[in-house]
């Protein structure tokens, strides 16, 4: 660091562009202009409009012509010149001016650019190893390109690759067996979608002829989709389908035309929007943006519409033939020496975009909750101690607005979000609607806010605890890096981000850890059940466990599961994927093991549960086969309710009406999570068996029940409803011949 003392040169002044900050460094304002006549241009938050150097002082005023501040020193930092400033009728003020760079960026000094990849798909809150091994290329000769980059530069992955150009079958086979494919990667081209005849047919630009072009490339696409996923049909293969890559600009007849019918760019986007709608009716199939990809980097950079036609939608390159002698006036210049190439930057971003899109379809490293820090987290500054509005504006505007929506969206996601602040309540309570300018959010907004004196850890830890969460699906916020340490040695597997600022937002919204593969109405409920649950633990504080119990009016209804096409079946692998503490074996299920289990016999029974607090959607899984109860897994928000007995007493009673002769065995498998559910067959009278491999066995004797607990009321299946008559024999039906309650005397499941 270089002190220069006070001195300004006003001609370095008016030549460049400067930023103000707060004293500790943080940005308030950027691409300031001092004026050779002393004006003040652009955003000039410390409340001066007016600069003047008097007697080598610098100083700034506002329009009354009194003195607001004055140089204190001048030093460099990184390149750049900081002026220090000092309020004059409040000495105790302190700010920065500092240079910008050349370009009006501000100069801090700078870094290099994360890499396309990298930057769309953030790897900050990966802790599991993606664990490729083969991936199946299906597409055209972008495909081919695909596969020539990836061999070479991941060679820690096996890459297959089958041609597809048109809507003829695949081979009866893939390369390698379906199942040691992790994903299919499915590139429909957008020639054979389009034809010849968007070139040649004569009326490019007629709305009408581009519109019936449309609707043929819709029936191109059913039918390619249809013949491309036909490994996914037959196995269940998970399957990427990408998008085409629109043309760089408009294709038009005149200006009127665009984003219109008759512009073909416009139809290239309504046919990948056609994309996204066709793929829904299949099961375990997602949809990759590679336009958006594209759009990113930059498509200059590598799309070759600038020199081929515009359905070849694939990466410019030189023509050999063009480096060989010809008789030419002028020899053909090398491609890069005009265009600028960042082809393998694209290549490896589209990787990227389908490992991150693999990450989220399988929940690795899920993150259920964030909890945010207050002060130069959510905000600039300290509230307690810089919102002073009558003396120095709250700085405004940036990333701070950005967080605010981000926060919105991890809501609008299902994922709980929390404060953890080092604060006093009744002052960031009075000063929020101030500082939170726009009002983009709510203190109310967030599902639980701990805003006191404790350690953080201690809160974060009592958060974790309200949430029913370990610390590995929490993401915790915060600029301090001692305490984001203090957090990590206290719980060592939560995650932490926090100390940029400008990184915050793309992580919160792009890792892949925070997305989900489909919007289930349990995520939508959850941050109403966690608010409905506190109410419900205050209610259990006042009365005896009977007395709670006993008015919870907890009901309980069962869904048979047999297929993929059922609306419950993407729930059934979102709840199994991500359970980690009640989950009797901690197996993670593919779509294709799903499908292979109930192929050989398997049963799925899926249970929705409700009280007269809250609606809590689809919370438990039983897996059975035969006499035997697989897993078992349910969310710990309905933890406490004696739920799970009452599930356990359904299923055996369903297993007692086909093998009445039989033991019942349930397995256990104890993982470092799974703690809460480790008695649950013990409490259901069930007793210790032999050990089965790494598991523990439990064993339930053909002569024993489970009792059902009488407070809550349990709803059959409704395939059991609809076949009553048929599956129970004459005893059901005699028992049904008693009124409505003959299902719950005739299982033993309790009474409303």
């Amino acid at each position: 660091m270089l002190h220069l003392g006070k001195s300004l040169p006003p001609q370095k002044l008016v030549a460049t562009r400067w930023a103000f900050a707060t004293a500790e460094g943080h940005p308030l304002s950027a691409n300031v202009h001092f004026a050779p006549d002393g004006a003040i241009a652009g955003d000039s938050p410390l409340g001066g409009d007016r600069w003047s150097i008097e007697g080598e002082e610098f100083r700034l005023s506002s329009t009354k012509g009194q003195d607001s501040w004055r140089a204190d020193h001048l030093y460099v930092r990184d390149g750049s010149l900081h002026v220090s400033l000092r309020g004059v009728e409040d000495p105790s003020r302190e700010a920065l001016l500092y240079e910008c760079t050349p370009d009006g960026h501000l100069g801090f000094g700078g870094q290099a650019g994360l890499p396309a990849g990298e930057f769309l798909f953030p790897r900050d809150l990966q802790v599991t190893p993606t664990g490729l091994t083969r991936v199946l290329l299906v597409g055209s000769c972008l495909t081919e390109l695909y596969h020539r980059t990836y061999v070479q530069a991941i060679p820690e992955v096996a890459f297959d690759y089958v041609l597809f150009n048109s809507a003829s079958d695949l081979p009866a086979t893939p390369p390698h067996p379906v199942g040691s494919y992790d994903f299919q990667y499915l590139q429909i081209p957008l020639r054979t979608v389009l034809t010849d005849r968007i070139i040649t047919g004569g009326r490019i630009f007629d709305p009408a002829f581009l519109d019936q072009t449309y609707r043929d490339g819709c029936m191109m696409i059913d039918a390619m989709l249809e013949a491309g996923l036909a490994y996914n049909r037959a196995h269940g293969l998970l399957t990427f389908v990408s998008t085409f890559i629109v043309p760089q600009l408009d294709i038009v007849a005149g200006l009127d035309r665009r984003l219109a019918d008759g512009d073909i760019a416009f139809l290239i986007r309504r046919l990948n929007h056609y994309i996204a709608q066709a793929i829904k009716p299949y099961k375990n199939v997602f949809l990759c943006d590679v336009d958006a990809v594209a759009s990113s980097l930059g498509k200059r950079y590598f799309l070759d519409d600038i020199t081929g036609f515009y359905t070849h939608g694939s990466n410019v390159q030189q023509d050999g033939v063009d480096l060989m002698p010809a008789a030419r006036i002028e020899p053909v210049p090398l491609l890069n020496t005009f265009y600028e190439s960042r082809q393998r930057e694209f290549l490896l971003a589209v990787y990227e975009q389908a490992v991150a899109t693999y990450r989220t379809v399988r929940q690795m490293d899920q993150v259920k909750a964030v909890i945010f820090d207050l002060d130069n987290t959510l905000w600039r500054g300290l509230i307690a101690e810089d919102f002073h509005p009558d003396r120095f504006p709250w700085p405004r505007g940036g990333w701070q607005n950005g967080i605010w929506e981000a926060i919105q969206h991890l809501r609008a996601r299902g994922i709980l979000v929390a404060v953890c602040s080092k604060n006093d309540h009744h002052i960031v309570e009075a000063h929020w609607d101030n500082v939170v300018d726009p009002p983009f959010l709510k203190l109310s907004d967030f599902a639980l806010a701990k805003i006191n004196w404790q350690p953080k850890a201690e809160n974060v830890a009592e958060i974790c605890r309200a949430f029913n969460l370990t610390p590995k699906s929490v993401l915790f916020v915060d600029d301090n890096p001692v305490e984001r340490e203090a957090v990590r040695h206290a719980l060592p597997e939560i995650r932490t981000i926090g100390s940029n600022p400008y990184l915050t937002r793309r992580i919160l919204l792009w890792a892949p850890e925070l997305q989900l593969p489909r919007l289930s109405a349990e995520a939508t409920l959850r941050e109403t059940s966690i608010r409905n649950q506190a109410a419900r633990e205050e209610t259990r504080a006042k009365l005896s466990r009977e007395e709670f119990l006993a008015g919870l009016g907890c009901a309980v209804e069962f869904t048979r599961v047999t297929g993929p096409e059922q609306p419950e079946f993407p729930r059934i692998l979102e709840l199994t994927n991500k359970t980690n503490q009640f989950n009797t074996t901690g197996k993670r299920w593919t779509h294709p093991e799903i499908l292979a289990f109930l192929g050989e016999g398997g049963e799925i029974h899926a249970f929705r549960v409700k009280d007269r607090f809250s609606e809590y959607g689809l919370v438990g899984i039983l897996y059975a086969k035969g006499a035997d109860v697989v897993q078992f897994v349910m969310s710990c928000r309905v933890l406490g309710m004696e739920v799970e007995k009452a599930a356990l007493a359904y299923l055996c009673a369903r297993i007692r009406e086909r093998r009445p002769a039989s033991a019942i065995t349930g397995l256990l498998v104890e993982t470092p999570a799974n703690g809460p559910c480790r008695e649950v067959f013990a409490r259901a009278g069930f007793a210790r068996a032999a050990a089965d491999g790494d598991g523990l066995a439990f064993r339930l004797a053909p002569d024993q029940d489970v009792v059902a607990p009488a407070h809550v009321a349990v709803t059959p299946e409704i395939g059991l409803k609809r076949a009553a008559n048929d599956a129970l024999g004459p005893a059901a039906r005699a028992a049904r011949a008693g009124g409505l309650g003959w299902t719950k005397r005739l299982f033993g499941l309790g009474r409303r």
